[in-house]
């Protein structure tokens, strides 16, 4: 299943899109996209509902505006340097153990939101990636039971600034968590619509260019290790957000000089089973 919302920003409603691309409105369901929904075991209430209700649910129009797919998560965990080609254009070492940092929730936007260059910024950098949404509470979760607290999966634009996050002295979340740094979506898609989710293609261009193209399956750590190392150091509540790192390709690794987002520049990026999004790029007001 595929899980949308549509609408204005601050007004989005529930939907979700089906196999042939329609998408219907769910609000007569009753619930939002968010940690209540996904604790009360929503999406398999869901999916019941929908046998008995989704031909009388409106259809949305295909031009309406996309939200991000779910509401409100309490964090957002991100995992830096996951992929061995991106270590190396960044001059870092391999990590021995997932480096772990925190991305501010407000930095959430629909998935074809504009994005915006934040005030005083010179070096505003892409990075597709791939984020997983938890399902239910985690704490100290064996790798091996970690699929069973897994939602989903949904495409995210872990912007960065990186004289912000790499220049000002401090932890990474300061160039992580501008304004618009988080487009999600288009949709949530849950873990039933993969068969492995190691091994999918995902992309990212800049007016045009290939910039990024890699693959799930060079991921240094895995998704289930993923979620039962950060299980043993923190909770993860149902919709929470493990983003997964990026491959090789973001504008700090770019040879002979690095090259940053200015404004105008159009920003398109997918993953395989997880669709499109495309932001253009606009200058602080």
């Amino acid at each position: 299943m595929k899980l949308i919302r549509f609408g204005k920003s601050g007004q989005e409603k529930p939907g979700v899109e089906l196999p042939d691309g329609k998408r219907i409105d769910t609000s007569a369901f009753g619930e939002d996209y968010n940690e209540q929904f996904f604790t009360n075991d929503g999406i398999a209430r869901l999916a019941a509902w929908l046998k008995t209700n989704q031909s009388t649910c409106p259809a949305v129009d295909p031009s309406e505006r996309l939200g991000a797919p779910f509401t409100r998560p309490s964090k957002i965990v991100c995992i830096g340097l996951n992929y061995v080609d991106h270590a190396k254009e960044t001059g870092a070492a391999i990590p021995a153990e997932p480096i772990v940092f925190f991305k501010s929730t407000t930095a959430i936007v629909g998935p074809n939101d504009q994005l915006v260059i934040p005030k005083n910024s010179q070096k505003t950098d892409w990075e597709v990636e791939l984020a997983v949404v938890i399902g239910k509470k985690a704490t100290y979760v064996d790798e091996k039971d970690a699929n069973d607290y897994i939602a989903g999966y949904v495409l995210h634009n872990d912007y960065s600034e990186r004289a912000f996050q790499l220049e000002r002295n401090g932890q990474w979340v300061k160039g992580k968590s501008c304004d618009t740094f988080a487009p999600l979506g288009p949709w949530l898609a849950t873990k039933d619509e993969f068969a492995d989710i190691h091994n999918v293609r995902l992309w990212l261009t800049v007016n045009g260019k290939t910039l990024q193209d890699g693959n799930t399956s060079n991921l240094i750590f895995k998704i289930p290790f993923l979620v039962s190392y950060l299980s043993q150091f923190m909770t993860l509540l149902p919709g929470d957000i493990i983003s997964t790192g990026t491959p090789a390709g973001v504008g700090l690794g770019q040879k002979p000089e690095p090259f940053y987002v200015k404004p105008g520049d159009i920003i398109e990026l997918g993953i395989d089973g997880l669709g499109s999004s495309k932001q253009v790029a606009v200058a602080y007001k």
